[in-house]
């Protein structure tokens, strides 16, 4: 059955108050246009069921309240804003194409900062913790991820979620309602709304959440050289990701759009099902092949306006059948040396998190929508440049 309730914005933060404490500082007030369209469409477009509404507005209201706890932290600890991201290296790509298995890889490497899926889905600690003792962030998320795959154990096959394991940034993201809020429902109207806007004040937060992070993983004791940081939804926003971080490196993964795009979509359909009893393969599909079809186009133009090489290609058959190479030339467009002590690492980490290990993920092109005559049309321009006779470079 569908809710007929609707989301009022007001109610949220005042809620959001009352669960930290009565905090009333949400920061800068840039996320309030995205949060008030993304409701709204919520209302008007994503049918959602009584248990997808529940589930929502407990997220939204755990949003915001990291918002008011993210304020107060900074205000007790001002030197967090003091903390420098120093040449992040940023991977990116259509979902699908080796991004995790790539900065999982990298992440084992200490001079790399990276990101836990517990902390990008808990970024606040719930209280002050001793270096030495385990966090209880922890525990709460490895129960989370065992309940999401109870629940669907499709979706191991899809993404390989681990509680420890490096992931996407995403989830900070979501903190400015800029983030992939469309992957948990049908929010059309605001996916339009959000084409349209500048991204550059999301950005903004997402370096203030980093320092945030750094800041914790120093009185944790440790102490790395850069960030390794991975997510699709970077493509939409190539301008506001080096306008925030001027020096940053991009990783860019590479793998035939008629391959990613079903399963994206699948992937996508599998968690508007948990919210909507309405959810409609077929929408999920063209909804997310436009978007990226899009965004590639984007990141080609703004690629071809750098006066200088920032980016570097990695096709996705190479980074399965040999990521040592792709590591070793990654490595090289970084200028940073590649010890016999952290290639150890990685080639343990290999090891023991080897593809094979999940089941196969089963999808057809029809069911979502789409066809391969479409998908050929839409990423025209990708395909020739960096995928026909594997024409892979370094720009």
């Amino acid at each position: 059955m569908t809710d007929n309730r609707k989301f009022d914005m007001n109610v949220l933060m005042m809620q959001a108050t009352a669960h930290s404490g009565g905090l009333s500082d949400f920061g800068d007030a840039h996320f309030r246009p995205a949060l008030h369209m993304m409701l709204a469409s919520l209302d008007r477009d994503a049918r959602l069921s009584e248990q997808g509404r529940s589930l929502l507005q407990q997220r939204l209201v755990e949003l915001l309240s990291n918002r008011l706890q993210v304020e107060a932290y900074c205000k007790r600890h001002p030197d967090i804003l003091d903390e420098v991201i120093v040449q992040p290296v940023v991977i990116v790509g259509l979902p699908r194409t080796g991004t995790t298995l790539l900065q999982r890889i990298l992440a084992r490497d200490p001079r790399f900062y990276s990101l836990a899926w517990w902390e990008s889905r808990h970024p606040v600690p719930q209280s002050e913790v001793a270096p030495d003792s385990p966090d209880p962030r922890i525990a709460q998320a490895r129960a989370e991820v065992e309940m999401m795959i109870a629940a669907m154990p499709q979706l191991l096959s899809i993404h390989p979620l681990d509680a420890e394991q490096a992931d996407e940034e995403v989830m900070l993201m979501e903190h400015t309602f800029f983030g992939a809020m469309d992957a948990y429902a049908n929010v059309s109207s605001y996916t339009a709304w959000r084409e349209g806007q500048d991204y550059a004040p999301a950005y903004t937060y997402l370096k203030k959440l980093l320092q945030f992070m750094q800041w914790q993983k120093k009185r944790r004791g440790m102490h790395a050289e850069r960030w390794v940081l991975k997510t699709p939804h970077h493509l939409h926003a190539m301008p506001a990701l080096f306008k925030l971080f001027p020096d940053v490196r991009v990783i860019q993964t590479h793998r035939d759009p008629l391959q990613t795009i079903p399963s994206l979509a699948s992937f996508v359909h599998t968690l508007w099902r948990i919210y909507s009893d309405h959810a409609d393969a077929a929408t999920a599909g063209q909804q997310w092949n436009r978007q990226f079809a899009r965004s590639l186009r984007h990141t080609m133009q703004f690629r071809d306006a750098l006066p200088e090489p920032r980016f570097f290609d990695v096709a996705y058959i190479d980074t399965v059948k040999q990521p040592m190479d792709v590591v070793r030339a990654i490595y090289a467009f970084l200028g940073m040396p590649l010890t016999d002590g952290v290639e150890a690492l990685m080639r343990q980490w290999l090891t023991h998190n080897a593809r094979d290990q999940r089941a196969p993920h089963d999808y057809s092109v029809a069911q979502f929508g789409l066809s391969n005559a479409q998908l050929e049309q839409d990423y025209l321009e990708y395909r020739a440049r960096y995928l026909e006779q594997g024409n892979i470079r370094s720009h």
